[in-house]
């Protein structure tokens, strides 16, 4: 498994081997925003990659350092090659449904559920969330039990040395 925050980063990291991509929020913050955010990412560059021709698509890899391979696979599939996973700052059922809605296949939840005011309450509707992120109703009642959740830190807020998504490219 290892984290992609764009498409060319997530082709790459299965070139290499792994047979899992993650998006690259910010662990422990509660702030789901650049989960959402590279995740929307990948998601739009496999669109653009779709609407491409071959000749198209093998530029696109070059201008990307992309595996040329890969870019086809995930072009004519409309997805990844291998199964995307959401995580960083996901810490309640709507951040869930949120990553589910974006297309992820599922999610991870990380040491922020321990902050939420009943953190067992909490994974649990996180975990009904996952399953149910289509159905607006059921959300709805899944997330009222819950308590409070964490208290989030906007990854905005936070200096580039505390920052650990960008670790690793």
């Amino acid at each position: 498994m290892c984290g992609a925050r764009n498409l060319p980063e997530a082709l790459r990291r299965i070139r290499e081997g792994a047979a899992m991509i993650r998006t690259k929020g910010e662990a422990g913050t509660g702030d789901v925003n650049q989960a959402v955010k590279h995740q929307r990412t990948i998601k739009n560059q496999i669109r653009t990659l779709t609407g491409l021709n071959h000749e198209e698509r093998e530029k696109w890899a070059r201008e990307h350092g992309a595996p040329r391979d890969l870019v086809h696979e995930a072009a004519e599939a409309g997805r990844l090659p291998v199964v995307n996973f959401a995580a960083g700052g996901i810490a309640t059922p709507a951040d869930a449904a949120l990553m589910m809605y974006h297309g992820c296949d599922g999610i991870f939840v990380g040491s922020g559920i321990f902050g939420a005011e009943d953190p067992v309450e909490m994974g649990n509707a996180v975990v009904e969330a996952v399953n149910n992120w289509d159905d607006p109703e059921e959300l709805a009642r899944i997330a009222s039990g819950t308590g409070k959740g964490m208290k989030g830190q906007s990854n905005e807020d936070m200096a580039e040395a505390e920052k650990i998504q960008g670790r690793g490219v």
